[in-house]
């Protein structure tokens, strides 16, 4: 199992919204690193929901449940989506501030490459976010 950190403007599609829909489309990256980590996601595999620009917190956590495709929101065939269904919420939302506070994970890609709209998580980085956010896997 691999383990993902995926962003999304709240103001655009909210953890709620995820977990209202359930199982979701994830669309709309244009990145090609993003995309090459979409596109390496196996059905399983976990991802942090993270709300990114105004809130910046990790807030739950959702499944794939479908792998790469081609994002029917895209011209062409370059870009991928995979869907994603909810989880669990976190307890307690695990913030920026405290992820870049924390010596523990000062090599998350979060932080190396805070543009990332999708990222990779080490399995040590999830467990212990998951600890702190108060989230077991049901």
């Amino acid at each position: 199992m691999q383990y993902w950190l995926i962003k999304s403007e709240p103001e655009t599609f909210s953890w709620q919204q995820q977990v209202e829909n359930d199982v979701e489309p994830w669309t709309g990256v244009r990145n090609y690193q993003a995309r090459n980590n979409l596109s390496a996601m196996r059905c399983g595999d976990l991802a942090f929901f993270y709300h990114s620009v105004s809130d910046k917190e990790i807030v739950g956590v959702v499944e794939v449940v479908r792998e790469a495709y081609p994002d029917p929101t895209a011209e062409g065939s370059k870009w991928v989506c995979v869907d994603v269904a909810a989880r669990g919420a976190f307890a307690t939302p695990v913030s920026l501030a405290m992820i870049k506070a924390d010596p523990t994970l000062v090599d998350m890609a979060l932080l190396r490459q805070s543009r990332l709209s999708v990222a990779p998580v080490k399995e040590t980085e999830w467990t212990y976010l998951c600890q702190l956010g108060q989230w077991q896997k049901p």
